[in-house]
């Protein structure tokens, strides 16, 4: 399956350029997807360096190029600590991460991530996963709905949203994209609809895979995969993740908790390589609309042992 009709990377240039990568460094590529941030890194890497992809969904090991330095690893990122171990592998130079979905995901309408075409209402990025968004729509009730509408999608009215799907609900279950969108319709501003349509789905899609989770779970581990001056980059792509990515980088932990020393200064193993979270220009907009929302942030581990 060709990288390009799989997905484009946003802000390459910009991510390769913070990965700073070594001809013999030990890379992963948390979200390998169509493979193009993992080619890229390979063409900067020599005969003694390594590069680890990581996916979940199965769709993606396709595109895992032929190359004896690149290792596929079919699993969520959130598992970095063990796959690293089990591969024999000390501490790496760089881990790169490009959240939320690929084109792919959203292009292929059996996948259920999009409501421009009917299909069934999944929205599961590892398809041997139990919890499906049609299954999480039947589990949870109204209260939990507007929790996740507020947490995940920045509705300006998650209650009324969460009110429209139980109600369509309770008339009969909702098992498809259109069932969805037709049942949270009535909630919608008619001026934003597609916009606020999107962040709906966007929600489901995050509580089905565990997405911040998994993300926070990722940042924990990286101290102790990587080595010292080792670089984390991360391409997010809402305010949530984006949040906690910020969070972790300004103080050491996911919730964003400043610690002090006895003498005031900030206790804190990164030091950043981006002062503000580096966004696309015009040019890339233009011949990639989906790098619109894509905001880069990157730090080097910098532990004072």
């Amino acid at each position: 399956m060709p990288e390009q009709t799989y997905h484009i990377p946003a802000l390459l240039p910009q991510t390769l350029e913070c990965l700073d990568i070594k001809p013999d460094g030990i890379y992963v590529d948390a979200t390998f997807g169509g493979g193009g941030h993992s080619r890229a890194i390979l063409e900067r890497l020599g005969s003694n360096g390594r590069l680890f992809g990581f996916d979940q969904d199965a769709d993606a090991a396709a595109n895992a190029p032929d190359d004896p330095r690149f290792t596929f690893v079919r699993s969520n990122f959130r598992y970095i600590r063990n796959f690293l171990r089990f591969h024999g592998m000390g501490k790496i130079d760089g881990i790169l991460a490009d959240l939320g979905v690929s084109f792919h995901h959203f292009d292929d309408a059996s996948r259920g991530f999009s409501f421009r075409s009917d299909a069934p209402l999944d929205m599961r990025m590892n398809r041997n996963a139990t919890l499906s968004a049609t299954q999480l729509l039947a589990d949870c009730d109204e209260r939990r709905i507007t929790e996740l509408l507020r947490s995940y999608a920045d509705l300006k009215n998650p209650a009324k949203a969460a009110k429209a799907i139980i109600k369509a609900r309770d008339a009969a279950p909702i098992q498809t994209t259109l069932q969805l969108a037709d049942a949270v319709r009535p909630a919608l501003n008619p001026k934003a609809e597609k916009k606020e349509m999107a962040q709906v789905f966007q929600a489901l899609r995050i509580a089905v895979n565990s997405e911040t989770e998994a993300l926070c779970e990722l940042l924990d581990a990286a101290p102790q995969v990587l080595k010292k001056e080792g670089r984390a980059v991360i391409l997010t792509y809402h305010s949530v993740e984006d949040r906690i990515v910020k969070n972790f980088f300004r103080s050491g932990n996911t919730e964003g908790k400043i610690e002090k020393d006895f003498y005031g200064k900030v206790i804190c193993d990164w030091t950043p390589v981006t002062r503000s979270p580096i966004t696309a220009d015009e040019e890339e907009v233009s011949r990639n609309p989906r790098s619109r929302s894509a905001k880069l942030r990157a730090a080097a581990y910098t532990p004072e042992s």
